[in-house]
């Protein structure tokens, strides 16, 4: 799996692309949101890319977010254990998707291996993600 989000302003028109692959297979999903942010469609690509599997899968996860992947492979724990809070005792930002997130992954029965990867550097899938990600973007 390839995801990426996209901002035209920050905030601004956003867009989320996602590109499936398994063996002989593959699926494109985009979509996004009249006013948002960048972080906030780097998520909802994530989200509807988990979403958008009918079963339990093993998933090599690719994505250009490190605030994605650092934040539902490190941060989020502390963050429950808070209350919610970051380590500043500040209320998380994007809360509604870290928790749809953080259900996604813990109720799936999904095993994700999660990848970052430069974005902009050629990186196949993560193009493909990107061009998706800016399909989705919606016309002001």
């Amino acid at each position: 799996m390839y995801t990426d989000g996209a901002c035209k302003g920050n905030p601004g028109p956003g867009g989320w692309g996602v590109l499936l692959r398994s063996p002989g297979h593959e699926k494109e999903l985009c979509g996004g949101e009249p006013l948002t942010t960048n972080n906030r469609m780097e998520l909802m690509a994530v989200i509807e890319g988990l979403s958008a599997l009918k079963r339990p899968c093993e998933i090599a996860l690719y994505l250009d977010s490190q605030y994605v992947r650092q934040g539902i492979t490190s941060w989020i724990k502390g963050w429950k254990a808070k209350g919610w809070r970051t380590s500043t005792g500040q209320p998380v930002k994007n809360l509604d998707l870290w928790q749809r997130l953080d259900a996604l992954v813990a109720g799936s029965g999904h095993r994700i291996d999660w990848h970052w990867v430069r974005g902009h550097t050629g990186h196949e899938g993560n193009e493909r993600a990107d061009a998706l990600a800016n399909r989705g973007v919606p016309c002001r």
